[in-house]
């Protein structure tokens, strides 16, 4: 059980994740001392709450990956399996194009903060089990596994990123990309 942050120090803890979101969004490298200085806070302050700059991005992406692991959970209740799967891999795909802290953090081989190794756990898990289910229904190629779904979903959002554009393109170029992936990892229809 953590002890809650005092009035003033939370405004503080808030205030750096809020400045470190904007310089993330901004495409600007976390510096702590950078942070500080466009926080209008000491140096000390920031290094109090954050150790170190991974720790931050790493808060900076966590209502993300909360959001990603709830949808998840969610989709795995839905009574269909392709739709589960397929709802779950676009809101994925989503994130990864549109929130700039999620790419780095999901690809960091160890993390700075145990709740993201938490969070990681079990969006992998969602995704594995909205996977086995659509492969159990016989509704994704049966060769396919996890280990192979990750990397392609990387290289939809690296492509996009490639092409570039607003927000709502890069959103849009996404879909599409996903859009012919999944059309080759479904299983045709029997004939009659």
């Amino acid at each position: 059980m953590t002890t809650p942050l005092r009035k003033d120090a939370a405004r503080n803890w808030e205030r750096i994740v809020s400045v470190a979101r904007d310089l993330v969004d901004e495409g600007t490298p976390l510096q702590l001392n950078d942070v500080a200085r466009r926080a209008g806070l000491g140096v000390g302050t920031v290094y109090r709450h954050f150790a170190t700059p991974e720790a931050l991005l790493e808060t900076v992406a966590a209502p993300c990956l909360e959001a990603l692991v709830a949808h998840g959970r969610r989709a795995l209740t839905d009574a269909d399996p392709w739709r589960g799967l397929t709802g779950f891999l676009f809101r994925t795909v989503e994130a990864q194009v549109t929130d700039a802290a999620l790419p780095p953090v999901a690809a960091a081989a160890t993390d700075a903060l145990a709740r993201t190794t938490e969070l990681k756990a079990a969006l992998a898990s969602a995704g594995a089990a909205l996977l086995d289910r659509a492969r159990d229904a016989a509704v994704v190629r049966p060769d396919l596994t996890a280990a192979d779904l990750v990397p392609l979903m990387c290289g939809i959002a690296h492509a996009v990123t490639v092409h570039g554009g607003t927000p709502a393109a890069r959103v849009d170029t996404a879909h599409s990309y996903l859009t012919a992936l999944l059309e080759g990892l479904r299983t045709a229809p029997p004939t009659t």
